[in-house]
């Protein structure tokens, strides 16, 4: 790597998305960094995804780790929204968590891709046996799972 915006971006791939320690850098350093952006992440996404941290406890910032160490962020939303639906595929997000999906899959349109937009028609959402439906801009859970 000759340039500097070229060293910063394998740093950056590093730190953020799991690519390995480029040449010149400290790895336990890089780890360290590394771990505590984790943690920062996790507390994002916790403000956005109250349920989805309560489910898991103390166990939150060890999941949110694992599942997120080589991704890089979309931002906390999207974030804990496509770990809530991988896990909801896997049978494995929470019951308690399943509340929460269910309403935001009601009340937004998420494709994965691009950021999320309110839902203007009426809709329904599921998740791990919660179901929420959303008319005229309000939210209603009807079946907690």
């Amino acid at each position: 790597m000759s340039s500097l915006a070229e060293r910063q971006a394998a740093l950056v791939a590093a730190l953020t998305a799991g690519a390995p320690v480029p040449p010149g850098f400290d790895d336990r350093l890089v780890e360290v960094a590394r771990a505590a952006l984790l943690r920062k992440r996790a507390g994002e996404v916790a403000r956005q995804w109250p349920g989805l941290a309560a489910a898991f406890g103390p166990r939150w910032v060890r999941e949110w780790s694992a599942w997120a160490a080589s991704r890089p962020t979309q931002g906390s939303l999207r974030d804990g929204w496509d770990l809530a639906r991988e896990l909801a595929a896997r049978d494995a997000l929470p019951r308690p968590a399943g509340a929460e999906l269910a309403a935001r899959e009601a009340a937004m349109r998420y494709d994965g891709r691009s950021a999320p937009r309110p839902r203007r028609l009426p809709a329904m959402g599921t998740a791990a046996g919660s179901v929420a439906v959303q008319a005229a801009g309000r939210v209603r859970v009807l079946r907690r799972g």
